[in-house]
C-alpha cells in the first residue's frame, strides 16, 4: 500500500507541473492593470487543507432545466442560464446566470490536483458574486458531459441557443452537497475580491476520454494556487 501511495504521490506530482507549465504563459500575459492579481490578500483559488467545522446553512437547489445557450469565448465554455435557477443558501437566493470550465481544476484539497471543474455562477441579492464548485475525478464517465461533448462550440463561434436541446443544471451536481466556505477573488483578471466561494466536498467523475474531448475546445485556464493569507476556510458539519 505504501508503495502505491507513493507512486500516486509521485504521479500527481507530476501532472500538476505539466499543469502549472501549460498555465504559466497565460498568467505572463496578463496585463499591467492586473496588479490586484499579484499583490492581492484574498485571491483564488486556493489549497483547501485545514478547514473551521461549523453549522453552515444546508444548500437548497432550486435549479430547473432551461434551453441550451452557450459560447466558447476563447477562454472557457459558458452555458448561460436566465430561467430563475437559483440555490437558497439560508435567507439568500442566489441566482444562477451561467456554469462554465476550468481545466485544469484550480482549487485543490489537501494537495489533490482536479483535471476539471466546473464554476457555477451566482449573483446574491447585494450583487455579489457566489461561485459553487463541482470538482472532477478521473473515473466513470459523467452522462451529463457526454450529452453536451459531441456539439461543444469552437472559440470564435457566436454565442447561440440549441433548438430542441435542454440542460440541467442540477444534473452536474454530485448527491452530497456538504461544502467548504471561504472568501477569495475572480480567478482572471482583474482578480477582483469579495468573492464568496462555495466547494462542494464530494468531486464527480469523468472518462480520460471525455477530458480529451473537453481539451479539444478549451485551452489550460486555470490559476495556480494562492496564499491563504490567514483566511479561514469554514466547512459544513
Amino acid at each position: 500500500m505504501a508503495g502505491m501511495a507513493s507512486s500516486l504521490n509521485r504521479r500527481r506530482a507530476g501532472v500538476s507541473l505539466v499543469w502549472l507549465l501549460a498555465v504559466a504563459p497565460v498568467w505572463a500575459a496578463a496585463p499591467a492593470h492586473a496588479s490586484l492579481c499579484e499583490r492581492g490578500r484574498q485571491q483564488s483559488p486556493i489549497d483547501i487543507v485545514a478547514t473551521s467545522r461549523q453549522p453552515l446553512p444546508a444548500l437548497q437547489v432550486a435549479y430547473r432545466p432551461a434551453p441550451l445557450r452557450w459560447v466558447n469565448d476563447g477562454h472557457t465554455v459558458r452555458v448561460r442560464f436566465s430561467n430563475g435557477s437559483h440555490l437558497q443558501l439560508g435567507a439568500d437566493r442566489l441566482t444562477l446566470t451561467q456554469f462554465h470550465f476550468h481545466l485544469p481544476g484550480g482549487d485543490r484539497l489537501r494537495g489533490e490536483a482536479f483535471p476539471l471543474a466546473m464554476h457555477f455562477l451566482h449573483r446574491a441579492p447585494d450583487g455579489r458574486l457566489v461561485p459553487l464548485v463541482v470538482l472532477w475525478r478521473l473515473g466513470a464517465p459523467s452522462a451529463a458531459l457526454d450529452a453536451l461533448l459531441p456539439d461543444l462550440p469552437a472559440a470564435g463561434e457566436p454565442e447561440r441557443s440549441v433548438s430542441g436541446v435542454t440542460v440541467d443544471p442540477a444534473a452536474w451536481l454530485p448527491a452530497a452537497r456538504g461544502y467548504y466556505r471561504y472568501d477569495g477573488s475572480e480567478t482572471a483578471p482583474p482578480c477582483s475580491e469579495g468573492v464568496r466561494w462555495l466547494v462542494l466536498k464530494q468531486p464527480q467523475t469523468l472518462s480520460a476520454g471525455q477530458l480529451d474531448q473537453l481539451r479539444q475546445r478549451i485551452a489550460p485556464n486555470a490559476r495556480a494556487v494562492q496564499p491563504l493569507n490567514g483566511r479561514v476556510v469554514q466547512e459544513t458539519l
